[in-house]
């Protein structure tokens, strides 16, 4: 079968692979749509210290069960259609013991620490598999776990109706949870660099955003919330500057939720945590937010297909991982179909 194969850092290409024998408590999946994300661009730079290579990519997709063990948890059976959470968690720590399976000490992402599913089947742990309407469409559901990234972020916020929440990045992450904050109540105000992220947000509704190359931060976050700062910040980009911009516009007794990734370390003025008495929490992958994506989805509560800039064959995937690499300012989100 193909697969899209990353043999070191800067080589990628479409390679035929066996196709996986089911191990016990799993399924085989057809896949349908996989979505190539910014931890896929990074273990091509070779940035990402947690890849190791040579390593199948992809971990946000949607397909059709073509066999799973009898009496699965979930109940699921041949032809039907779902979503894979790709974090596969040991169930026996201290982080899974209190639910918090995306903490867990020996925690395995596909696509990172184990093999991938961007290829045309799969074989994944039953218990891991969400099911989804038969009417829904693979690519909207191949955009179900970048969601639940940004619903993870709002929940560790506790974010609410009539909150304000700064986000940095306007990348998929921080559109999308920009795009939750609203169906929450909550009146979310979108930070970026590039203007082309900036536009598809206003066009996705959001109405408050702050171009950094043109406006003041600061100023600008003063304007949105009459003075009173933001009682919540959501750092989805990883900039260095960003993380330490959040301790700017969060206001005393606000909450800061940091889900990027920065390459460095972060110089930040400590004195603010006590004198803002600041609630900093990390936010990382997801747990246990399928279902709700999946809904939100669905019911186009979310219309994550405004996202999509381009969709493409498995055998062109290599090249748009290229392309995104290179032009990340052109692209949002690309879908890889099958």
């Amino acid at each position: 079968m193909k697969a899209v194969y990353m043999e070191k850092p800067w080589s990628i290409a479409i390679r035929d692979i066996p196709e996986p024998a089911p191990k016990e408590g799993e399924a085989l999946i057809k896949v349908h749509a996989a979505g190539i994300c910014g931890s896929d661009i990074g273990a091509f730079r070779g940035v990402n210290n947690l890849v190791s290579y040579p390593r199948v990519i992809g971990h946000e997709l949607s397909g059709e069960v073509i066999s799973v063990p009898e009496n699965n948890k979930k109940g699921l059976k041949p032809g039907d259609h779902v979503v894979v959470d790709p974090y596969i968690y040991c169930g026996k720590c201290y982080p899974c013991s209190i639910g918090r399976t995306n903490c867990c000490d020996n925690l395995k992402v596909l696509g990172v620490q184990t093999e991938g599913a961007m290829s045309e089947r799969f074989a994944h742990p039953a218990d891991l598999l969400v099911k989804i309407p038969d009417d829904m469409a693979w690519e909207d559901a191949a955009l179900a776990e970048p969601l639940t990234i940004s619903l993870h972020c709002i929940h560790r916020l506790r974010l609410k109706a009539g909150e304000h929440v700064a986000i940095f990045g306007a990348g998929p992450i921080g559109l999308l949870a920009a795009m939750a904050a609203m169906e929450y109540g909550a009146t979310p105000i979108l930070i970026d660099l590039v203007e082309e992220r900036l536009k598809l947000a206003s066009e996705s509704g959001v109405k408050h955003l702050i171009n950094l190359k043109t406006d003041d931060l600061m100023e600008k976050i003063r304007e949105y919330t009459n003075g009173m700062l933001c009682e919540c910040v959501l750092e989805a980009s990883g900039a260095n500057s960003a993380i330490r911009s959040t301790l700017d516009v969060v206001c005393h007794a606000g909450r800061i939720a940091f889900t990027g990734w920065p390459h460095s370390e972060t110089a930040l003025p400590t004195d603010l945590f006590t004198k803002k008495e600041i609630d900093l929490l990390g936010s990382r992958t997801s747990a246990g937010e399928f279902e709700e994506a999946v809904d939100l989805i669905y019911r186009k509560k979310i219309d994550v297909s405004k996202l999509v800039t381009k969709t493409v064959s498995i055998d062109d995937a290599p090249q748009a991982v290229r392309d995104l690499e290179q032009f990340p300012e052109q692209y949002m989100k690309i879908t890889v179909v099958f």
